[in-house]
């Protein structure tokens, strides 16, 4: 098995920042009908701007959640701009792997819960 996928799998069987955080700023949860995927994330913020801390939880494949471990280390201290500025090609990065379309919705997942998350705190 090549590292990439190695990485994956270990970020699915040692997930980072599983588990959500007490008294959020920010919280959303996202479900992927097309294969019952779920993903909830949360989190609290530094100084109304910078990720501080985050959490998450997840119910489906190796993708949704490997992507929602890997997601969460890389937002940690960025502000909400960088995070809402994340794209498709970003997590297709973090990840490593190609994806058909078929999996994308569960590799992206993670990402639209925490940009959900951010906008929906930012409407209030």
């Amino acid at each position: 098995m090549d590292n990439k996928k190695e990485r994956l799998l270990h970020n699915y069987h040692h997930p980072r920042n599983k588990g959500l955080v007490d008294s959020p700023d920010f919280s959303s949860g996202q479900f992927n009908p097309s294969c019952g995927d779920m993903v909830h994330i949360n989190g609290t913020l530094a100084n109304s701007d910078k990720v501080s801390t985050i959490g998450f939880t997840a119910e489906g494949c190796v993708l949704t959640q490997a992507s929602a471990s890997l997601l969460t280390e890389l937002v940690k201290e960025k502000s909400i701009a960088d995070v809402l500025a994340l794209t498709k090609d970003d997590i297709l990065v973090l990840l490593g792997i190609e994806i058909g379309p078929n999996r994308m919705r569960c590799a992206l997942l993670p990402l639209h819960a925490l940009q959900n998350a951010l906008i929906k705190r930012d409407d209030k």
